[in-house]
């Protein structure tokens, strides 16, 4: 994909494309201590909105902030939910080198992906459909692990709005608009598979490289016909 849709699901609101990128750096890299982003109003009133009764949600929330709720999936929002380590190399790729992500939380040994509507039917297919075999050791990719995909019939646990327990769910990327910007099947399609070609280099220690045509041999070359004088 050469063109990306505009991000707009910032970290906070006031903070440049560059700042919302460092932020969510320190996320995927600072393995000191655990990272809670807090939700704005106008995000609390999104994620509500995936519910039928939106004003009860709000209501509970704002007597029991720091409580987690279960949301449906399928209307406002699907979720790719990874093992943590893959997961984030999925947003570490969606933010150096794509479009950013939607919201994201981490629960259970586990990244939750928030996706647009849709793609909790159309990314497994796009999965299978990908080319993980190759002919040659250099040329083979690796597969990602498992995904979980949520979508219509389906409900998620979501952080709360303010951090609560240590142990419980927490926002990586935390809702803080009422239209967030959610990545499609497509873009988390592209992130899956370079987040896998970065996890086959960690584990065997060599650098990622684009895929390329097999070069001609010299005996090849050779027979080529010569331009004329």
């Amino acid at each position: 994909m050469s063109v990306w849709l505009r991000d707009e699901s910032p970290l906070s609101p006031g903070t440049s494309a560059d700042e919302r990128r460092t932020g969510v750096f320190g996320l995927l890299h600072d393995e000191g201590r655990p990272h809670t982003a807090r939700v704005t109003p106008a995000g609390a009133e999104w994620l509500a909105s995936a519910g039928p009764y939106s004003r009860s949600t709000l209501s509970l929330w704002n007597a029991r902030p720091t409580a987690p709720a279960v949301l449906p999936c399928g209307s406002a929002f699907d979720v790719v939910n990874a093992p943590a380590m893959f997961g984030r190399r999925m947003l570490d790729r969606l933010w150096s080198n794509g479009p950013g992500s939607g919201p994201v939380a981490a629960y259970r040994g586990r990244t939750l992906l928030f996706a647009a509507p849709g793609t909790a039917q159309r990314l497994p297919s796009l999965l299978a459909w990908e080319e993980w075999g190759g002919s040659g050791p250099d040329e083979r990719e690796a597969a990602p692990p498992p995904l979980l995909c949520h979508g219509t019939g389906d409900a998620v646990t979501v952080p709360p709005l303010t951090p609560g327990s240590a142990s419980g769910p927490r926002w990586l990327v935390a809702p803080d608009t009422r239209h967030p910007w959610l990545p499609g099947p497509d873009v988390l399609l592209w992130a899956c598979v370079r987040a896998a070609r970065d996890q086959k280099a960690s584990a065997t220690g060599s650098v990622p490289r684009p895929r390329t045509a097999p070069r001609a041999s010299a005996e090849a070359i050779a027979r080529l016909p010569r331009p004329r004088s």
